[in-house]
């Protein structure tokens, strides 16, 4: 579901017609496993900050068409692998946990 912010803006006609275009570019298909794709992702996400950025917002470098079960991984904070620029995995950050 949209947060506040940003309701208008998926419910604008330019964003449908960006949706329907990125859905056609990626074939349909979730760019991250090859499943069925439903969501069109912000890869930089949305903030009211950069809301009205074209290139965040519109931008085709910014958008990806994923699964429900890939953009749930996505939003949720996990980190997927990611990689430098000569190819090398990044490890990620240690994290302080706290059990009582």
């Amino acid at each position: 579901m949209a947060r506040d912010f940003a309701k208008k803006f998926y419910g604008s006609k330019r964003w449908k017609k960006k949706r329907k275009k990125i859905y056609e570019r990626d074939g349909g298909l979730c760019v991250k496993c090859g499943n069925p794709g439903k969501i069109v992702h912000h890869i930089i996400p949305l903030s009211p900050e950069n809301i009205d950025d074209p290139n965040i917002a519109y931008g085709d470098d910014n958008l990806e068409l994923v699964c429900e079960a890939c953009h749930g991984i996505l939003t949720s904070g996990e980190r997927l692998m990611l990689f430098d620029e000569n190819g090398q995995p990044i490890p990620p950050p240690v994290q302080k946990v706290d059990f009582f």
